[in-house]
Parts: C-alpha cells; structure tokens; sequence
C-alpha cells in the first residue's frame, strides 16, 4: 500500500498578515460587498508613509526586527513551531504586495484564504503535485483546458499518478460510477483518490459541470477521508460563479483573465480553506511559484474595476450573441444564456449569476470557413487568451487544444469550425458590425 500520509496534510507555513489594526469589513451592521473592500482591505497606509495605494515592494529579502524574530519565522517556515512565520521572510515565501492581493482574492469567493501564483498553470501543477503521491488517481471533468489535461496526463503519469474522467454534464448515477471507478483504480494501484479536478464552465465549449452532484458523489463514495473537489473558475469568476457556495473546496484561477483584465500580466490563485492551502504554500515555498510584486501590484489595480469590466463585457456579449444566433453563417453558439439542453439549464440556474462573455460560435463549414471569418475580424483581435478589454477571438482546435489527440477533440466536441470569442468592452454595435462583415467574407 502507498503512503500517502503526506498528500494535504496541514503544514505550518509562512501565513503573515500585517495589520496592526482591525480589518473594517461591515458598515452599519452590514457585510460590505467585494466592490467596496477591493480599494483599501489588508492595506495600511501608515505603514508605507501614508501611500494611499500601495507601494511595489521590489526586494527580495526583508529585515528581521532582532535576531529572535528571525528565528520565530523559520521555525515557523520549518514547522518547528505551530502557527508559520509571523512576518515577512523572503519574497518566494511571502511579500507585501503578494500578501495584500492573496487577502482580496480571498473575499470573492469567501474562501478563508488564497495564494498567488506566477502563472495559472503554476498553480494547477504546484496544486496537483501537493495532493497526489506515486499510485493516487485524479478524477476530472471534460474538457479542460488542453494544458490542464496534458499536465494530468502525460507529466503526472511520470510520478505514478493515474487519472479518471468524466463529460462535463454527467448526471449524479454517472458520477457515481465514476467515483467506484477510480476508487477501485487507486485500489489496484496501491494508492488512493486524492483530488477531483473540475473546469467550469470548460475551455473552450462552455459545458457546465454540476458542482453540487460532484460534491455528493464524492462524500457518499468516500466519507470523511474525502478528496477536495477543485475547480478552475476562470471563465465566470470572480463575479458570476462562486464555486465554494456549490461544495467545491478550492477554487483555480488564471488571473491573466478577468481577474488582471488588461492582457499584460500572467498570474494565477488558488483559494479555499487554510487546510487545503498550507500544504499547497509548503510546497510553493520550496519550489518558487509566487507571483512578482510588481504583477501583483498590477493586480491590485485591476481588482478595483473587475467588477465593471465584466458586467460591461458581459452586456456586450449578450447583445452579440442575439445577433449571431440566428445569422445564417453560423451553424450554433456555446453560449450560456442560450442554453438548448434542459441538464445544462438546470446547472446554469443553480450554479451561475450570468452568462459570462467567453462563448464558442460554430461557423457553417470546417477550419477554412473558420479562418476566413477569423482572417476578416477588423476590431476582434486573433489571439488566444480570454478575460481582457478587447475583443479576442480564436480556432482552439488549430490553436490552444492542438495538442489533443484528434479522437479526444472529437469526443469533447473541439470541432474544425468552433471559434472561441471573449467579448471585451468595446461600443456593441461596433463588435456586431465587426462580425456582421467578417461573416459575410465565409
């Protein structure tokens, strides 16, 4: 039998938080809303000469008060102490800027903590390799992001760890299955079931996983020694979805996204309960991962105005999709507020608060079609990220998800002709004029 004594066990880690004073989260008996605690919540200006916003704290070191203080924070970096380091050490363990974001992540999905990483993909594989031990088995959803799903298969394989999967919209009586499935795998494997990995809505159909139906799948088929369910939430958070209200555990962001907002930074965040992040953080301690100050600092700025960004992109979105959904050039939309297939509708309205503004649109035709239309885009930008102020458009399967073998694409729906869109913030009819002409090209 595997030991597996280590996978998420809690670790006392460097988890400072410097704050002299109370934080003010309620206001006449109220909660603030994220909107309102994004300006100033886990910043004092007095500790940086009365800066309104903060400084970039581009060091990599800091200094200890005395040489007892020091002592203190590697006995709790080392977990000689219980309770982690009570201040700043070093910048790949904490930093101010890192901290003060990590706080604010945090407060959008109610987590009770967050860590921020150099890349989204930093923090999927720091958090697979945290979890899982030689013979365990990950059960995720499909599709995922074509780099989530080749780190599962192909660099995870090499450390003897296996995987289960599932499509996105399976039922409960499905899930079930899947769950005695990679139980009895784990079993054959001298190993256990250490995460179930979700992605929803999935890159780059939009197909929505039922959160709620994993989650008791999961505590009937394992009990109390339960794997946490983690999901990557980056197509509708921080504002249309929080996933830890569904029974998921730890939520996955790329921050590059909606989160950074603008297409100049790369980042990415965990968050959830400190029992799952401590062992996560033990290991981004020692292996690097963290984000910069300055990327951080970046974040910072952009937390403020996410919220109308994406209600804007969001707006826009829905207006070009009602003018797409019936155009004649395009064979159908992966779009969640047009929804055809009851399921699906059904996790919509129990999981989501909008549609988002990452949609897929079919194009009548195959991959030449596609081009054509993509080649005509005069606003639309060809490139493949999602989430910034501008229109992005794309041909995933010639693009982010090449990589997959041909039967997998097939099989997840990843079709010639499926252009992925994130809507920006432009005037809408401009963007409909946009695709309007573009179309008329196929």
């Amino acid at each position: 039998m595997a030991d597996n004594s280590d996978a998420f066990e809690p670790v006392d880690t460097p988890t400072p938080r410097r704050k002299p004073k109370p934080e003010v989260t309620t206001i006449a008996g109220r909660e603030m809303k994220p909107s309102t605690l994004m300006m100033g919540h886990g910043y004092d200006p007095m500790l940086s000469e009365g800066s309104l916003k903060p400084p970039i704290f581009q060091t990599s070191t800091f200094a200890f008060e005395n040489s007892a203080a020091g002592k203190r924070h590697f006995e709790g970096i080392t977990g000689k102490r219980p309770g982690g380091a009570e201040g700043l050490v070093y910048s790949r363990f904490n930093g101010p800027n890192q901290e003060i974001l990590e706080d604010r992540l945090a407060i959008w999905d109610g987590a009770e903590d967050a860590l921020a990483f150099s890349s989204g993909m930093t923090a999927i594989a720091v958090l697979m390799l945290a979890a899982c031990n030689a013979g365990d088995v990950i059960v995720h959803s499909g599709p995922l992001y074509a780099a989530s799903e080749g780190f599962v298969a192909k660099v995870m394989a090499k450390y003897g760890v296996t995987y289960v999967d599932f499509p996105a919209g399976a039922t409960r009586e499905e899930l079930d299955a899947v769950m005695e499935k990679a139980k009895a795998q784990a079993a054959s494997q001298g190993g256990e079931v250490q995460l179930v990995y979700l992605e929803s809505p999935a890159n780059p159909t939009n197909a929505l996983v039922d959160v709620e139906a994993v989650r008791d799948a999961r505590d009937a088929a394992f009990g109390p020694d339960m794997p946490p369910i983690a999901i990557d939430n980056t197509f509708l958070g921080p504002l249309w979805q929080r996933p830890l209200d569904h029974g998921a555990d730890i939520v996955v962001y790329s921050l590059t996204k909606y989160v950074g907002g603008h297409s100049d930074l790369v980042a990415g965040s965990l968050a959830g309960a400190k029992r799952w992040m401590d062992p996560i953080r033990a290991l981004r301690n020692t292996m690097g991962g963290i984000c910069d100050p300055n990327t951080a600092w970046m974040l910072l700025r952009s937390l403020e105005t996410v919220e109308l960004r994406m209600q804007r992109a969001g707006e826009n979105a829905a207006k070009v999709c009602a003018f797409l959904k019936d155009h004649p050039k395009v064979e159908g939309l992966g779009y969640l507020g047009f929804i055809d297939d009851p399921r699906q509708q059904d996790i919509y309205d129990r999981h989501c608060s909008g549609a988002g503004s990452t949609f897929s649109v079919f194009i009548k035709g195959g991959e030449a079609e596609a081009f054509r239309f993509l080649d005509s885009m005069k606003i639309a930008k060809l490139a493949v990220s999602l989430g910034g102020t501008e229109t992005l458009a794309s041909l995933p399967a010639a693009m982010t998800h090449l990589s997959v073998p041909d039967e997998r694409k097939a099989q997840l729906g990843i079709t010639d002709n499926l252009v992925r869109i994130s809507i920006g913030i432009e005037d809408p009819d401009d963007l409909i004029a946009d695709f309007e002409q573009a179309l008329a090209q196929v």
